[in-house]
């Protein structure tokens, strides 16, 4: 759930800013790194080139750790943050950040959840905008009236879902996939578990997972170290105290396969495929990484693409990605065809995807990959936004500092072999998860 809350004039200043001085991409990128006194991890990248300070605080929080008879709680503690804090209103709230032209968003998961921060940072409008940020940070209200009003919206969002094919192939693909596993949780959230969520459940959830132990601040822009320092304490050291939450179990893998097909009257089939792939931290990431965008990560050059929409026209557009989490997070492939066409899409893609996992790609496909994902690397750390995004995984997940600047040479190293390698131990085709909508029941 995001908030957005910058007026017109804070808008047109920040765009102007940034249109004017583009993020310098650096050979490398000095991420510092230490432990506030209130226990959080901090990670900080000194950047001057704007007047602009970018900051985010993200939990062990996300969808994972809902309780399954209230799932949603997690969301809504969350999305409720910025809705009422410390004796302000929702409206007073996004009033004054207008006023100060900051912006204020947030980040939510199956593992994680916090909220970030863009202001100017001149003083009087970085230290205003920093205050407001520690009162919904550490003291959020979660007034009652707002959150039925909040329930409200979120029930009819999920009715209104329930109606949707691309929604309900994701809700059982979840389910297939992760079964009773914390991992299926965002998709278990109904309208009967949001309707029994009450305050206490969000200020339970709130003092047991925004903690200042679990707490990792990521912070780039126009400031100095021992800035940084005071701002990353000020923003956590009124959290509530306790331990870190207890640690997503492992995924447990699928031993045969599972097909779902559900009915819809939409005029094309909605088709998921997968299994799971990945953890955050895992020795076969790149391998995984390169070779997927060969398989179906690099849009009109993958190999579904090939084989799916450009030999046989049976789909505008087909992808597969891997979504690496603290656990073994989904390898998914994607596609809409004509219902007719459902069983002749599913086994050309079963087809290739089991040849590229039994033979790995050619080394002419590889040698494009690489050429592409290093000569696109620039455009993932050309601002000072999409730098914090990367601050953060690197925070939450205790990847190494230099992940940013090892990315191109860790590329470049990847080979033929350690991709079919990789492919061959971590996929298994016979055993994937598949779910239909729209092509007919079974």
């Amino acid at each position: 759930m995001f908030i957005n809350p910058l007026s017109f004039v804070g808008r047109g200043l920040l765009a102007g800013l940034f249109a004017l001085l583009p993020f310098a991409v650096q050979a490398g990128l000095p991420i510092q790194h230490w432990q506030s006194a209130s226990g959080a991890q901090v990670y900080f990248v000194e950047n001057h080139d704007l007047p602009i300070l970018d900051v985010s605080v993200n939990f062990s929080a996300g969808g994972s750790f809902d309780n399954a008879d209230k799932a949603g709680t997690a969301a809504m503690t969350q999305g409720m943050l910025a809705l009422g804090a410390g004796g302000l209103t929702d409206d007073q709230i996004a009033d004054k950040f207008a006023e100060l032209g900051a912006q204020m968003g947030g980040d939510f998961d199956l593992d994680r959840a916090g909220l970030k921060l863009r202001t100017l940072s001149s003083e009087r409008e970085r230290t205003a905008a920093v205050d407001l940020f520690a009162t919904l940070l550490q003291r959020p209200d979660f007034p009652a009236s707002v959150l039925e009003r909040e329930k409200a919206r979120m029930i009819a969002g999920l009715r209104e879902a329930k109606t949707q094919p691309e929604s309900i192939a994701s809700k059982a693909f979840s389910g297939a996939l992760y079964g009773s596993h914390p991992y299926h949780n965002d998709e278990a959230v109904e309208p009967e578990t949001v309707e029994k969520i009450n305050r206490d459940d969000l200020a339970g959830f709130y003092q047991s997972h925004y903690t200042r132990s679990s707490a990792v601040v990521a912070l780039i822009g126009d400031l100095s170290r021992a800035q940084a320092e005071q701002l990353a304490e000020q923003l956590t050291a009124k959290l509530p105290d306790g331990p870190a939450p207890a640690a997503v179990p492992p995924v447990p893998l699928p031993t045969q396969p599972v097909e779902k097909r559900i009915p819809h009257p939409a005029a094309q089939s909605h088709i998921l495929i997968g299994y799971p792939g990945i953890k955050r931290i895992d020795p076969d990431y790149f391998p995984l990484y390169v070779g997927n965008y060969i398989l179906g990560g690099g849009g009109f050059v993958s190999r579904l693409t090939e084989e799916v929409r450009e030999k046989r026209g049976l789909a505008y557009s087909v992808y597969s990605y891997f979504m690496p989490m603290r656990e073994a997070g989904p390898f998914q492939i994607g596609l809409q065809t004509k219902r007719e066409q459902t069983d002749q899409s599913l086994a050309i893609v079963r087809d290739t995807v089991k040849k590229f996992v039994q033979d790995g790609p050619t080394e002419k496909e590889l040698k494009a990959a690489k050429d592409n994902l290093v000569g696109g690397f620039a455009l993932r750390i050309d601002s000072n936004s999409k730098v914090l995004d990367y601050l953060e995984v690197i925070g939450f997940y205790g990847l190494p500092l230099t992940w940013l600047d090892d990315y191109v040479g860790n590329v470049q190293k990847v080979t033929v072999a350690q991709i079919k390698d990789a492919f061959a131990r971590r996929i298994k085709p016979d055993d994937m998860v598949t779910v239909v909508v729209g092509g007919g029941a079974q």
